[in-house]
């Protein structure tokens, strides 16, 4: 018997082994280039740094324009306010030797007793009414002033209503009088005077503002002269390398028109300055010596008054008038030059007070009293002080007259590149633009 073989079971189905598949291959990712604007690319190679080169010294030259002409404007307008404020100076001494010399005739005439003399009664009213129109007229060209000047003369009408009080009481016989020219001086000394002082002050510290301000107009126009003519030669330098020629002449006429506006501009503006300090250590110092020296005297001339009307009992005003009359011969001391008779006139009215003290210490009263109001046929205080009096003020009016003279001669001969400037500045721009076109044109 045949024995059949089983075939062998069928082997188990499983899924063929699935490959794993090669790694993709990275491409390198191309890096997009770095867009740049037209502002960039305007300024790319050499043709964009002409261009630079062409903003820079165009903007230097109008730069240089505004310059010039902020340096001129503030020299010009620093003269012109030197010359209103020495002139406020002027009239404020003025309002101040009015009110002394218009006190130094009341306790002056008061001596006289009864009517004072027409003559000194008519300067008295006349230096009041000569005060009074000053202070308006400084109210009105110095408007910083006009509340000091306000209260000035709010005690210009208490001093003048205390005067009429004491020449009333005087002419009368009544001891009252003199209380009541005390009472008038105090006004004028304690309240009048120390507003005067500061308005003085004040108006003295403006001058000498105005004055250093001049000098600083230089700096405007040698500062921008000298860096912009420091931009035209780098450019033109640099042109010269690049381009290979040694000059381009309209980049070099518009440097050198800056050359010339800052040689003549600094040449004019130093001789300004020169000018405007000359008169400051000149004529403007002469003034103020003048103006405190009459003030000082009038105020001497009051005070010898006083120490006769106080009947030996005036040793404070004899010290008053020692030092008031040191003031003039200090202040007389920084006038020399202008007239050597001031100090003489001043010191023969000092030897007339002299023999009125004299007098006075004596015991003869009324023959000092007749001395000092004029009454003595020779030389006497009235007539002594009277030609120190007319003296100084023609020096006065000339000496104030010369400083107006020669700041307004110092503004007259600044050239006009206050308005020039800028147009100087523009055509050295346009210059610039012209030569710099010139070398782009050959790249295009």
């Amino acid at each position: 018997m045949t024995q059949t073989q089983s075939a062998p079971p069928p082997a188990a189905w499983s899924p063929p082994a699935q490959q794993s598949a090669p790694p993709a291959v990275q491409q390198p990712t191309a890096q997009a280039p770095s867009p740049r604007g037209p502002i960039a690319r305007w300024f790319d190679g050499t043709p964009g740094r002409m261009r630079a080169f062409l903003i820079l010294a165009a903007v230097m030259s109008v730069v240089f324009g505004l310059a010039a002409a902020q340096g001129f404007r503030q020299a010009d307008g620093a003269l012109e306010r030197a010359e209103a404020n020495a002139a406020q100076l002027v009239r404020i001494q003025a309002i101040h030797t009015n009110l002394v010399s218009a006190n130094a005739d009341a306790t002056n005439a008061f001596l006289v007793g009864g009517l004072e003399p027409p003559a000194q009664r008519e300067h008295f009213v006349e230096s009041l009414n000569e005060a009074a129109r000053l202070i308006a007229e400084a109210a009105t060209a110095q408007p910083a002033d006009t509340d000091a000047l306000g209260a000035l003369n709010q005690t210009l009408l208490t001093y003048g209503g205390l005067i009429e009080q004491a020449r009333a009481n005087n002419r009368q016989g009544l001891p009252i009088g003199s209380q009541y020219l005390r009472d008038a001086n105090a006004v004028l000394q304690d309240d009048s005077l120390p507003l005067v002082k500061a308005l003085v002050q004040a108006n003295e510290e403006r001058v000498d503002t105005e004055f250093d301000g001049i000098s600083q107009g230089n700096i405007w126009v040698l500062v921008g002269g000298l860096l912009t003519l420091v931009v035209f030669a780098v450019t033109l330098r640099w042109l010269a390398r690049r381009t290979h020629r040694y000059i381009n002449v309209p980049i070099a006429t518009g440097g050198v028109l800056v050359l010339l506006t800052t040689i003549i501009g600094g040449f004019a503006l130093a001789n300004a300055s020169s000018d405007a300090s000359d008169t400051r250590s000149g004529s403007y110092d002469r003034t103020l010596a003048l103006s405190r020296a009459r003030i000082a005297a009038y105020d001497a001339r009051s005070n010898e008054s006083l120490t006769l009307i106080a009947r030996g009992s005036g040793g404070a005003y004899e010290e008053a008038y020692q030092a008031s009359a040191g003031t003039v011969d200090e202040q007389l001391r920084k006038t020399s030059g202008i007239d050597a008779s001031l100090q003489s006139q001043w010191d023969d009215y000092k030897e007339v007070h002299v023999g009125v003290r004299k007098l006075d210490t004596d015991g003869a009263w009324d023959q000092a009293v007749d001395l000092a109001v004029g009454k003595t046929p020779k030389a006497n205080s009235v007539l002594a002080f009277s030609a120190f009096d007319r003296s100084s003020a023609e020096q006065l009016n000339t000496t104030s007259g010369d400083v107006s003279t020669s700041l307004t001669d110092a503004r007259n001969g600044l050239p006009p590149i206050g308005w020039l400037g800028v147009p100087i500045g523009i055509a050295a721009a346009l210059l610039v633009a012209w030569g710099m076109s010139q070398r782009l044109e050959e790249y295009r």
